[in-house]
């Protein structure tokens, strides 16, 4: 099968660094790669070389003619001018993209509380991403290239988005760090390192198998060649030839890899030694009540958090997640009940906002300040240089300045710093952002020994289920939920709850319907019992002035709800107008930015029920 774009021994260098190094690679149609790799080892570069952005600085590459490629760059092309409906859906009214299921799915699922005439300039930059996917999403492709797709999407929407890429008939490139969307998604991975761009069959699973395999190959052709090293070298001291046998070794089957691997962490072990440094209380919410605006986030909720427990909170965008964090951690008060912390507490907590730091300060003498060095479980001791070297700070990093650090890099430097207090209680929200693959293993393996209680929302469903041991819902009850299946279980019930709103809906708008009608009814009965068999009829003109009564009360009922329907949408338009105003000017004011955006999606499910009584009322005016 022809390739849509071929590399051909391809390399690209900014400054003195290779991204890549004489690379020769290819995507046919219908094929779904993966690229992994860790930041700043040429993910991007690559997908920019491919699509044409940027020149090679040598090799070809070569393209099928008149290929169709959509690209999702980590930023956006939205024009600011633009309603997200003209962003989105070339400027169409709703009856006309709602009538196609795959634009209606679209649009349901990545655009869920954004109104579709809002201006794009308003929008945070979460809500930029999703529009930016959706318009991609609704076009034709040949090949479809992502870049981090899965940022600001929440479980539920990564879980559709792999669901839809896999029904899409063309070819697709992906760029994430969410290793559960690489599973579900890729029938192929690459991965991006020191210049080189190497091909694994399968996905994220696939690939790290295969990968140990090569290691394992790697390692023993390098005892081998050691080996035949020190006995030439013996030979060469004897001065007489040895006889030698041919090395031989067996390649293990995948299954062989794993099988005496133990568990990532000893639960057991782990739980004794918290509750050696917390005791029996930890987190106890008791009675609590928590609204955010006019939305309530917990009524009358209990949770008990004792010590070694292994948490996973997940629900959508604006159920309250973040607040649950605070409430916790004590930076956010209950409206009603109390929450009560053990005495023995001794909390950390990771917000979404990147911290501020002192910019002429440098990395490792940061570090050492804190804690020079540390002792893991098992007694042995860590330097504040080897821990920084595990979380990628190596060479010219370990003395650069917090103030050249990238995004990415400042969140691993955060991340380590809360780990070098160590602390008994840990909450982290949304850890995962901004990290690559290499890093999140190094982050789990050091949770694994990590003896406390630890608290995590993410809408990485790898690391969730990967470092943690039960997880708990916001399902918009007011209560903090348990899901003995975890992820798997939420989905399902997700899926329930949305399925039953539907049709929740469906019988409003019938209601709704229905007491239109019923309030027409009666004047238009009067205007037609005249002409019912076996009354007397009063004639032509007399037969005709009944009708055009009627038509009249009827025209006239009809106008008089719409011009209510039309006072309401104005009210809800102000009210919107006062909200994006609201948000522009506390763009850094997280809290206050999701409970805006909560606000708006309320005001937006409440037009949506108002444009359709006004199209329903408009179709009795004459």
């Amino acid at each position: 099968m022809a390739n849509l774009i071929n590399l051909e021994r391809v390399s690209k260098s900014y400054g003195v660094r290779p991204l890549l190094d004489n690379v020769s690679l290819g995507i046919s149609v219908g094929e779904r790669v993966g690229v992994v790799g860790r930041n700043g080892d040429g993910k991007t570069t690559l997908l920019e070389v491919m699509t044409g952005l940027e020149e090679p600085d040598a090799g070809r590459v070569s393209k099928t003619r008149g290929i169709e490629i959509g690209y999702l760059h980590q930023g956006d092309e939205l024009v600011d001018t633009h309603t997200v409906r003209e962003a989105v859906l070339a400027g169409r009214e709703d009856h006309e993209w709602a009538a196609d299921p795959t634009t209606r799915q679209v649009v349901e699922e990545l655009l869920a509380g954004v109104t579709l005439d809002r201006a794009v300039v308003g929008l945070s930059g979460g809500e930029r991403r999703r529009c930016a996917l959706a318009a991609l999403l609704l076009s034709r492709h040949d090949l479809v290239i992502l870049d981090e797709p899965t940022n600001h999407l929440d479980v539920e929407a990564v879980a559709w988005l792999a669901a839809h890429l896999v029904s899409l008939p063309s070819a697709l490139i992906v760029v994430t760090h969410d290793r559960w969307f690489l599973d579900e998604v890729c029938q192929t991975t690459w991965e991006v390192h020191d210049g080189a761009v190497d091909s694994y069959e399968g996905g994220y699973a696939a690939y790290v198998l295969a990968k140990a395999e090569r290691s394992r190959q790697a390692a023993a052709s390098e005892t081998r060649r050691q080996n035949l090293a020190r006995k030439e070298l013996a030979w060469l001291r004897r001065g007489a030839p040895a006889r030698t046998s041919k090395p031989k070794f067996r390649i293990d089957a995948a299954n062989a890899l794993i099988e005496d691997v133990p568990d990532p962490r000893d639960r057991l072990e782990l739980q004794r030694f918290a509750s050696q440094r917390l005791g029996k209380d930890v987190i106890d919410i008791e009675d609590v009540d928590l609204a955010r605006g006019e939305k309530a986030l917990l009524t009358h909720a209990t949770w008990r958090i004792g010590p070694g427990d292994r948490i996973g909170i997940v629900g959508v965008n604006g159920a309250g997640k973040t607040s649950l964090l605070a409430l916790i951690a004590g930076t956010l008060a209950p409206d009603v009940g109390r929450v009560k912390r053990g005495k023995t507490v001794d909390m950390q907590h990771l917000t979404q906002a990147l911290d501020d730091v002192d910019p002429e300060g440098r990395v490792l003498p940061t570090v050492e300040a804190i804690r020079r060095v540390s002792k893991t479980l098992d007694g042995q001791e860590v330097t504040a240089t080897s821990l920084l070297e595990r979380f990628g700070f190596t060479g010219d990093r370990l003395t650069a300045r917090l103030g050249d650090l990238s995004g990415g890099e400042r969140r691993r430097f955060q991340l380590l710093k809360l780990l070098l207090i160590e602390p008994n209680v840990l909450l982290l929200d949304e850890p995962t952002n901004d990290l690559d693959i290499d890093t999140l293993n190094v982050l789990e393996d050091f949770l694994d020994s990590w003896p406390g209680t630890l608290i995590v929302v993410s809408h990485d469903r790898y690391f969730l289920e990967r470092v943690t041991d039960s997880t708990w819902a916001l399902l918009g009850d007011g209560q903090v939920s348990m899901l003995p299946r975890g992820v798997d279980e939420y989905l399902e019930r997700r899926a329930s709850e949305q399925s039953s709103e539907q049709q929740a809906a469906r019988n409003e708008r019938a209601a709704s319907r229905d007491e239109v009608e019923q309030a027409l009814r009666p004047r238009h009965e009067v205007a037609t019992s005249a002409s019912k068999p076996g009354q007397p009829s009063a004639g032509p003109s007399h037969g005709s002035a009944p009708k055009a009564r009627a038509g009249s009360s009827e025209d006239r009922a009809a106008r008089k709800v719409l011009a209510k329907v039309e006072k309401q949408l104005e009210r809800i338009a102000a009210r919107e107008a006062e909200l994006h105003a609201e948000m522009e000017a506390n763009l850094t004011d997280y809290a206050l930015l999701a409970r805006v955006g909560d606000q708006l999606g309320e005001l937006a499910a409440e037009k949506d029920e108002l444009e359709l009584e006004w199209l329903e009322a408009s179709e009795h005016v004459e």
